[in-house]
């Protein structure tokens, strides 16, 4: 009769044998380099209120290399790496922020008499809810180790049973390969939930005492994030009269159409028509809007800084918003320039596939640039006097992905854009308009999309494209139609309170 024996030995001994061997090694891996990761990406980040401030802890998602920074995650989709916090290890901190609230609770934190005592209670509170973090993906990282070790078990039973199939004697159950092999199994779990959980201490120790060390040569909060440009101060004489106001770039301006009636410098500067989104906005809701979009406009050159423009130093477009009495209404019409957009498109037009890594490369790095810029931009009209509404614009489509007229064939002697470039185009855009609409409504922003009639199309309306095409003076930027349309997105989110 065939026998299955029975490792020998309970001791060390025994450990030390399953311990070498080939499954425990198998599992033992898995629990350590998948488990973890596993465990923290898959445990909810913790939420807490700080000094009337909601946010939230937990850890960043592990990466491959040794060691790496604990994150600050600022609604409004900016993420700043903490450098001063090195830790090594798969385990590193991260913190959500944001909205900033304005309460008693906020104002106590700033007030020289309590400041004191309420950094104190925010590192405590912070301590906790990291403390509480690392239980639940402690329990979490168990259970998946326990798990594991089931499966792995189950595995063996199995193997155990197909050699036992092959045998001419008589055949065990499955009942018998488990009780002859219960010791094996208590050992390999034994094995693998005391590893992975030194594993895991270890990660934990080392987190704690990078964040430590860290701090100890931290001052201030620029030493924590690093600097940053300061937000735009206020500009200019108070101004009144005015419902709302625009701010943006030449889509905004309209540029390419008539000036409008007593043009000023600023407005020839800036290409500003007498169709543009804040006029054709104020023509239909009857309201005077504040037109201050510029051509060539980005976030850091135009609204959250000055722009030269012109022939012209045109001061920024946020801090001139600051001085406007009685705001109701603010619409915010960005993003191209900040990527550089014609670059791409000029390229798509050169080429005959503008899809490779090295451009998309510099799409995401430019992206990810205008992404830190758009926080510091929702932040300041976050604190715009009198909290007028907010509403982002979202950038348009030029072309369909079936466009075959002159437009997309360009001019002579380049590629011309086909299908799969439009498309590329598409989805670079609506990458922007992604950025663009959940930073909005994180802080409660609202959104317009304008639906214009891309080029290569006569329009359901037979009006025919509502952007000007190559032959026209400023190719892409919208027509006087396309101005009322975007001025009818736009007024569509207003709030019903926003009258003059």
């Amino acid at each position: 009769m065939t026998q299955i024996r029975s490792p020998r030995g309970r001791g060390p001994r025994a450990l030390l044998r399953e311990a070498r061997s080939l499954p425990t090694v198998l599992l033992l891996a898995f629990c350590l380099f998948a488990g973890i990761p596993a465990a923290i990406g898959l445990t909810p980040a913790q939420d807490l209120t700080i000094a009337g401030q909601d946010l939230s802890v937990g850890a960043r998602v592990p990466s491959l290399s040794v060691s790496g920074p604990a994150r600050l995650v600022q609604i409004g989709n900016t993420r700043l790496d903490i450098a001063p916090l090195e830790v090594y290890g798969p385990l590193r901190p991260q913190v959500t922020l944001g909205p900033i609230q304005r309460n008693e609770a906020a104002a106590a934190a700033v007030d020289p008499a309590s400041a004191s005592h309420t950094r104190g209670t925010a590192v405590s509170a912070l301590g906790t809810g990291f403390l509480r973090w690392y239980g639940w993906a402690t329990l979490g990282l168990l259970a998946i180790t326990l798990g594991a070790t089931a499966v792995a078990a189950y595995i063996r039973i199995l193997a155990v049973l197909r050699r036992q199939s092959r045998a001419v004697h008589r055949q065990v159950t499955v009942a018998e390969v488990w009780q002859r092999g219960a010791g094996q199994f208590r050992r390999m779990a034994f094995l693998a939930v005391a590893v992975t959980m030194l594993g895991w201490a270890g990660a934990g120790t080392l987190a704690y005492a990078g964040t430590v060390q860290g701090l100890q040569g931290v001052r201030s909060l620029s030493d924590l994030v690093g600097a940053d440009r300061l937000p735009p101060l206020a500009v200019g004489p108070k101004v009144t009269g005015y419902t709302g106001a625009v701010i943006g770039d030449s889509r905004a301006a309209r540029l390419g159409g008539a000036p409008p009636s007593g043009a000023t410098e600023d407005d020839t500067a800036c290409g500003r028509s007498a169709d543009s989104l804040a006029t054709e906005l104020g023509n239909l809701r009857g309201q005077r809007v504040l037109n201050l979009a510029c051509s060539g406009a980005s976030i850091p050159r135009g609204l959250l800084g000055p722009q030269v423009q012109g022939g012209r130093t045109l001061p920024a477009q946020v801090g001139v918003l600051q001085q406007v009495q009685g705001l109701k209404y603010v619409a915010v019409v960005i993003g191209p320039n900040d990527l550089y957009w014609s670059d791409f498109l000029r390229y798509c037009y050169a080429v005959s596939d503008c899809q490779d890594k090295f451009t998309q490369g510099e799409f995401d790095y430019r992206l990810a640039d205008f992404d830190r810029d758009y926080g510091d931009l929702l932040h300041s009209l976050n604190d715009l006097p009198g909290r007028p509404q907010v509403i982002v614009v979202t950038s348009y489509d030029v072309f369909n992905p079936d466009a075959a007229c002159a437009d997309a064939r360009g001019p002579a002697g380049v590629a011309g854009l086909n299908p799969d470039n439009i498309t590329l185009l598409a989805s670079r855009n609506k990458g922007l308009n992604e950025v663009l609409s959940s930073g909005a409504r994180k802080y409660g922003f609202s959104v317009a999309t304008p639906r214009l009639a891309p080029l290569c199309t006569d329009g359901g309306d037979r009006l025919g494209a509502d952007l000007q095409g190559l032959q026209g003076t400023d190719p892409f930027h919208p027509t006087g139609i396309g101005s009322i349309r975007m001025a009818s997105a736009v007024a569509q989110v207003i709030r019903p309170d926003a009258h003059a």
